[in-house]
């Protein structure tokens, strides 16, 4: 089965609006249009955040075209003391401006699955001793123990992140043990866009280190959907690397299938002039 058949085997979702979506979810919070391209700044503080999204590129762009938007985006970059990031997924309008980035020694980075599913048909709740709390916004808790496990940096960004993760609607799970310690996070963003009406997306699974292979992500996953189908979420879609083989089983079980893939490009490092 190719990924189109997936798709439409999935869900009625076309990859416009599943990026659309993705964008939505995760604001960044500068944001500018470029030749069609969305450019995207949050103080470095994650890639996709800080990725030109060029979701206007087309077959038939020109390379005089593509160029000229390359050259701006990287000019905006540098007026930000930020190095040029693509967030491209893998579609063939996006073949020339690969071919380009091929040219310019654009680094291939963060080999990305995209993965979707319908609203489980049954509740299944934790048998693990763990009690999920459901909230509209992240707690003091929720908010140390993601940043505990997947944050990069200090105040300055952790506060960054916390604005992106504001910046779209949200529900946010809290998986607690039985001694009331915080073991595990979730975030299903609801954005509102046309045509994406009913579609939630999963991010921030995190499980404290000491807590792992206890099913603690299943009950978070588990939790956020049926909360969401509670708010009108009939399907699903969550971000995996390729290289984490444990959570793409993990969601795998869950009923989720691959829909669609995408990577970062990072322009070379550019020596000074006179540098050795």
């Amino acid at each position: 089965m190719t990924i189109l058949e997936n798709v439409q085997r999935a869900a009625p979702l076309a990859l416009d609006t599943l990026e659309s979506l993705m964008d939505a979810a995760w604001l960044s919070l500068e944001r500018t249009t470029s030749h069609g391209w969305t450019l995207r700044s949050a103080g470095t503080v994650t890639q996709r955040a800080n990725s030109v999204w060029p979701h206007c590129s087309a077959e038939e762009t020109t390379p005089a075209e593509l160029a000229a938007a390359l050259s701006a985006a990287t000019a905006w970059y540098t007026a930000h003391r930020q190095p040029v990031i693509f967030q491209i997924m893998h579609r063939q309008e996006n073949a020339a401006l690969e071919a380009l980035l091929d040219e310019q020694r654009y680094s291939r980075q963060s080999e990305t699955i995209v993965m979707t599913a319908p609203a489980p048909a049954a509740d299944v709740e934790p048998e693990n001793g763990i009690r999920i709390d459901i909230s509209h916004e992240p707690s003091a808790q929720w908010l140390e123990l993601w940043w505990s496990v997947d944050g990069r940096g200090g105040q300055a960004q952790r506060d960054i992140v916390e604005r992106i993760l504001l910046g779209a609607p949200a529900l946010y799970a809290l998986a607690v043990d039985a001694q009331g310690q915080a073991v595990g996070t979730g975030r299903l963003a609801t954005p509102m866009i046309d045509g994406g009406e009913g579609w939630g997306g999963l991010y921030s699974m995190a499980v404290h280190p000491e807590a792992r292979r206890q099913g603690i992500a299943s009950s978070i996953l588990q939790a956020l959907m049926r909360a969401g189908r509670a708010e009108g979420m009939e399907n699903f879609w969550l971000l995996v690397t390729s290289a984490n083989s444990g959570a793409r089983v993990l969601y795998a079980a869950a009923g989720f299938a691959e829909v669609a893939r995408y990577h970062y490009r990072q322009a070379p490092l550019r020596r000074a002039p006179g540098a050795c």
